[in-house]
């Protein structure tokens, strides 16, 4: 095509796509971003369409999750947008650098009354980095290349355009063409390390510790950082906590890694790194950590909100660059009794999660299930969770070992993620082994995505933990009043029979003889499969504080 041919509002939006390596987009069918369609057919971008529009902006959020690419999502107007929405705050909790694109009503006649007629922006921008409509035709190109560049730019997250029906459809040649052709994408910006004196400040806490560790999370991971994270325990010797993405970045056998005494251990600690993770609810709002705990706060950037008790410093920039030069000011050490008496203390702790992940009771105990699981994943195997007991179990017993491995709805708590997540992890990642653990509640939001899963030949393992309750709602409700109302679902659901109706294989466990065979099919299987095991109402997950405060 030459440079005098005219080119539709929809194909300059997908040129632009393309120019910023985009191979897939996410959408659920809508007349209002029919051109943006013939565009991405043009520019040879794969349309992956889903059964609801939170499922295709959940995907996109996936596929930057397994990539650390910018995931794009399309919707149409209306509720094509409003149905998305959950999904976009998601992101934006999680800092998931993502580009949601969505149709508008037309512009010519804006106010009159058109189909799906609703000024999206005001309603998205809380949720996103951005929210605008681009003003033309001529602005397409420019308007999405700096959504890419806020979407990256530190913290990542989610932003949002939408384009007018009628200026998608019309046309530019010659002349207008040449005025808005976009100029070639920009090179990321390289952040600098922290401030020097800073880094200076908190070498010298460290220095200074006998029993520091390190909480890291899901901005270590959008910052590449796991390396450099690795080179600072391993030459300080620092006892390690991970969160969230963070999960993966210093594998869950390494020596300095720890999961089972990190109560005793934040509250212990004279110095705390807290790495690209806030101090929110998952930290006790700060109370997680000991009254006389230095805390240290490094990140790609300031917080989004106040940290909730005062820090020691604050290193904000290049995480890799920050923490190599921190690791630098405060030289190697040899301090080995911390980290040795962590280590006891958690070998007893796993010693005493025996029982249940041995338990032979049917309905099966959560444990059960993933003392089985565990064996048939491979190292790299992607596994996500869309729950609540019955994947905060998972968090227990299902190690991560690379990064990019573990998926979980994150802070904003979203059910329903899982067929998303999947789908996008096993289309960037065909070779690798993804597992969904859902609860039978999460399961509602989003099970007709096992057709989405089954018509794209997508084969992903689901497991299902099949209790008949709201269990993280239900147990403490009927400690607060001593009843529980609209926590119960019908017990014993044939789960597995919708997923086989839908093109998918499905099986029921209801003893632990059975489970581990069920499981061997569904991983050998070329079709997505959904593993429905019936488990005990009756086991809850031991939460030591209230989510909800």
């Amino acid at each position: 095509m030459t440079g005098d041919d005219p080119l539709h509002g929809g194909r300059l939006v997908a040129e632009r796509l393309k120019a910023h390596d985009v191979s897939r987009v996410f959408t659920l069918s809508g007349g209002h971003i029919f051109p943006i369609y013939d565009g991405c057919v043009s520019e040879e971008i794969d349309l992956v369409d889903v059964r609801h529009e939170a499922a295709a902006v959940f995907a996109a959020e996936g596929w930057a999750k397994v990539t650390r690419e910018v995931g794009v999502a399309a919707v149409t107007a209306g509720p094509g947008v409003t149905n998305g929405m959950s999904a976009i705050a998601s992101a934006q909790h999680n800092h998931s650098p993502l580009l949601v694109l969505g149709g508008r009503a037309p512009a010519a006649s804006w106010g009159r009354g058109s189909l799906q007629e609703v000024d999206h922006v005001e309603f998205v921008a809380p949720v996103t980095k951005s929210a605008r409509t681009p003003d033309g035709t001529e602005a397409f190109p420019g308007a999405v290349d700096d959504a890419f560049a806020t979407a990256r730019a530190p913290h990542s997250g989610p932003v949002f355009l939408d384009f007018p029906i009628d200026d998608q459809f019309r046309r530019l040649g010659g002349e207008e063409r040449e005025r808005v052709a976009p100029k070639r994408v920009a090179a990321t910006p390289v952040q600098p390390a922290a401030d020097g004196d800073v880094i200076e400040q908190a070498a010298a806490l460290l220095r200074a510790a006998r029993r520091p560790v390190v909480f890291a999370g899901t901005d270590l991971y959008w910052g590449h950082g796991e390396q450099a994270l690795r080179r600072l325990v391993e030459e300080l010797r620092i006892p390690t906590f991970l969160n969230g993405q963070g999960r993966g970045c210093l594998p869950a056998d390494h020596e300095l890694f720890f999961s089972r005494v990190r109560g005793e251990a934040l509250k212990k600690a004279d110095v705390a790194l807290l790495i690209g993770v806030p101090m929110d609810f998952r930290l006790g709002l700060g109370g997680s950590f000991g009254e006389q705990t230095k805390i240290v706060a490094i990140d790609r950037a300031a917080p989004d909100r106040p940290h909730p008790r005062p820090v020691a410093a604050e290193l904000y920039g290049d995480i890799s660059a920050t923490l190599d030069a921190l690791r630098e000011a405060a030289g190697p050490s040899k301090r080995v009794a911390w980290a040795k008496g962590l280590r006891e203390r958690e070998t007893e702790k796993r010693a005493g999660e025996r029982a249940g992940l041995g338990d032979g009771r049917a309905p099966l105990h959560p444990l059960r299930i993933y003392a089985e699981l565990s064996q048939l994943l491979d190292r790299d195997a992607i596994v996500i969770c869309d729950g609540g007991d019955f994947v905060s179990f998972a968090g227990l017993a299902i190690r991560s070992y690379e990064p990019g491995c573990w998926l979980d709805p994150g802070p904003f708590g979203c059910l329903g993620c899982g067929p998303g997540y999947a789908l996008a992890a096993k289309l960037a990642h065909p070779d690798r082994q993804v597992a969904i653990l859902l609860g039978d509640g999460a399961l509602g939001f989003s099970v007709m995505e096992y057709e989405t899963l089954a018509r794209h030949g997508v084969a992903v393992v689901g497991v299902v933990g099949n209790n008949g309750i709201w269990a993280l709602e239900k147990f403490p409700m009927e400690y607060i009043y001593g009843y529980s109302v609209v926590a119960d679902l019908e017990p014993e659901r044939r789960y597995d029979e919708i997923a086989a109706a839908m093109g998918a294989t499905g099986a029921l466990v209801e003893r632990p003889d059975d489970l581990r065979p069920a499981l061997e099919r569904a991983f050998e299987g070329e079709k997505p499969a959904l593993v429905n095991v019936i488990t005990d109402p009756s086991v809850m997950y031991p939460r030591r504080s209230n989510l909800l405060i």
